[in-house]
């Protein structure tokens, strides 16, 4: 077969739309077409992210950048290959318009979740990283999704929240503005221990500590004339990831607390009651006949 039979052949009309002959050179450039310019924006996209990267950009701001030159590029795709068929936008009018309705009636939550997942990537109340509470549930963010973000829990188990219920609902983020954390350890001493001493040996305890805030400042405050102790309370700040770090910290804290406490001989309390008995109590003791 020569060129010309050749290019004969690829002019052969499969099928006319709105009086324009779609020919089969068409049809075979548009996948041709589409595969090499994917093949480029991938490509392409990889390369842009990689220099990011490179620059310390943020993995939100990362991930916003990569929703936005994916979906521009499918756009741009899109478009060209319809220019390519010569079909005009319009013939999708009466489509789209179907589309409009089934979306209105049926798909609401669909597309809430999807305007409220670029609302999440834009305005950036939420980013990748942030440690979340989201009702009984914590854990760090992994992905933010155009439907739905990707939580991962402190037991390890992946979450998938709906984008709509982390704009309409209260979420506590612990990291939203930095990574500081307020907690606190409460501890009970037998009445009559020196309140003094105890005092000095709690902030003994975070004096040794470097991984605990300076400012603000640690407290020890003498909480509570409890029922059974004398009631003091820790109150320090700590640069933490996650629930776990600062669960972490306050074991060991407790952990140098009992040793320096057993070493000073400070008791800690333990739960005590007072059994009061009204009238005559009456103890009789049996003798067994050897």
């Amino acid at each position: 077969m020569d060129f010309n039979e050749l290019l004969s052949a690829l002019s052969f009309v499969v099928f006319t739309y709105d009086n324009s002959p779609i020919t089969l050179l068409q049809l075979l450039q548009v996948p041709l077409y589409l595969f090499l310019a994917w093949f480029i924006i991938t490509r392409v996209g990889r390369l842009i992210v990689k220099a990011l990267k490179r620059r310390h950009v943020g993995a939100d701001a990362i991930h916003l950048f990569t929703r936005m030159y994916f979906i521009i590029s499918i756009a741009v795709l899109v478009f060209t290959s319809m220019e390519i068929l010569n079909i005009p936008l319009t013939a999708f009018a009466f489509v789209s318009g179907a589309i409009a309705i089934g979306v209105g009636f049926g798909a609401q939550n669909i597309i809430n979740n999807f305007i409220s997942g670029w609302i999440l990537m834009w305005e950036r109340p939420i980013r990748i990283g942030d440690f979340l509470e989201v009702g009984e549930a914590r854990g760090v963010v992994e992905c933010i999704n155009t439907r739905s973000t990707l939580i991962r829990r402190n037991d390890g188990v992946h979450m998938l929240v709906p984008n709509s219920q982390l704009l309409e609902n209260t979420v506590t983020n612990w990291t939203l503005i930095d990574k500081n954390a307020r907690t606190f350890i409460r501890v009970g001493v037998a009445y009559g221990s020196d309140v003094i001493k105890v005092r000095d040996l709690i902030y003994q305890v975070i004096g040794e500590r470097d991984d605990i805030l300076q400012q603000p400042k640690p407290v020890v405050l003498f909480e509570d004339f409890g029922d059974n102790a004398l009631v003091f309370d820790l109150i320090f700040w700590v640069s933490a990831v996650s629930e776990t770090d600062i669960r972490r910290r306050r074991s060991e804290i407790r952990f140098r607390m009992y040793e320096l406490f057993n070493e000073h001989q400070v008791v800690i309390a333990y739960p005590q009651r007072d059994l009061h008995v009204d009238g005559n109590l009456t103890i009789t003791q049996s003798h067994k006949n050897s």
